[in-house]
């Protein structure tokens, strides 16, 4: 099962709803996923279809519940390569159709055919009201990314003025929604993880939430720890390159001049570095006598280099 899948599945599941909080469930779903269709003699239709089986029955509950409208779920064929079956909700005339569609703010008139694409302050003005359009949005037309991939959520819509209302209805809770146009469709995403927790919080996703937090963090931990290595092996390999650049140089010294020409301090720590050529600064300093710190091996360690690139000038 796709993370979409159960996010849509555990927003399925939820308490008795009063008639204003169905309006708003499924004028969302209905939007976002429903087909108006015109016969003759201006008789009109209106379908809904969805591929989850929780969702369909979800619309069916709702229209018998609080709708009085007793459809038929037809069950068809995907004509998409995954061949999933397709659950088709059709809303007649017969059924009251018009009355439906004026109550969830899709028609604006029983009697004129003229859609609404704004969504009206009637329908969302509560909280409860609000946060399940979202969610009946999500359910209609929404998909989540798996969170181990990518963090990616959206919303298809297909009027460009609606995908901007229900963007800003969507930022009303701190979120930074975005719409951008994909084909004759309009998309209204978000990308960063702890923006698309804080949402599946608003529609009440909260066990997919809790999942997505638990990835998010074995993510970000996997990353510091990659970050850490990343670093370690680079200031190792600085410590290495460091190391055979200072032996080179005391050997130079050595085979030229003789490491007796140099001041005592200085023998002491080519003596040391030869002898000893893959220790640390800190621990050469403590092998001379009196020992020094690791600022101090360093500074000692750059004068022999200055001495080695001396004669390494000479030679030519």
């Amino acid at each position: 099962m796709s993370f979409s899948l159960k996010v849509k599945s555990e927003i399925c599941r939820f308490k008795d709803l009063s008639k204003k909080e169905a309006v708003a469930l499924m004028s969302a779903i209905m939007k976002a996923s429903g087909t108006l269709s015109l016969s003759g003699n201006r008789q009109i239709g209106f379908s809904v279809v969805t591929e989850n089986a929780a969702i369909a029955r979800v619309i069916f509950k709702l229209l018998k519940e609080h709708f009085d409208i007793h459809t038929k779920l037809m069950v068809k064929r995907s004509n998409s390569l995954k061949k999933n079956n397709v659950y088709v909700a059709n809303i007649t005339e017969e059924m009251g159709v018009r009355k439906l569609l004026k109550e969830v703010a899709i028609l604006k008139d029983e009697q004129f055919i003229a859609l609404e694409y704004s969504i009206p302050e009637s329908i969302i003005n509560d909280e409860e009201c609000k946060r399940l359009y979202i969610r009946g949005a999500f359910l209609g037309g929404g998909s989540i990314s798996n969170p181990e991939k990518t963090y990616h959520l959206e919303f298809v819509t297909h009027n460009e003025d609606y995908a901007m209302e229900l963007s800003n209805l969507i930022n009303s809770y701190g979120l930074l929604s975005k719409v951008i146009q994909r084909k004759n469709s309009y998309v209204i995403y978000i990308k960063e993880g702890e923006q698309i927790v804080d949402l599946l919080n608003i529609i009440g996703a909260h066990s997919s939430l809790l999942e997505l937090e638990n990835i998010r963090i074995m993510k970000e931990m996997r990353n510091n720890v990659n970050r850490l290595v990343n670093c370690e092996t680079a200031n190792l390999g600085k410590t290495v390159n460091a190391a055979v650049r200072q032996v080179e140089s005391i050997r130079l010294i050595q085979k030229e001049i003789g490491l007796s020409r140099l001041p005592e301090n200085l023998k002491q720590i080519a003596e040391a570095r030869l002898n000893y050529p893959d220790e640390s600064l800190k621990e050469l300093g403590q092998m001379v006598n009196p020992p020094v710190g690791k600022s101090g091996v360093n500074h000692r360690l750059r004068r022999i280099e200055k001495i080695a690139m001396e004669l390494r000038k000479d030679e030519r």
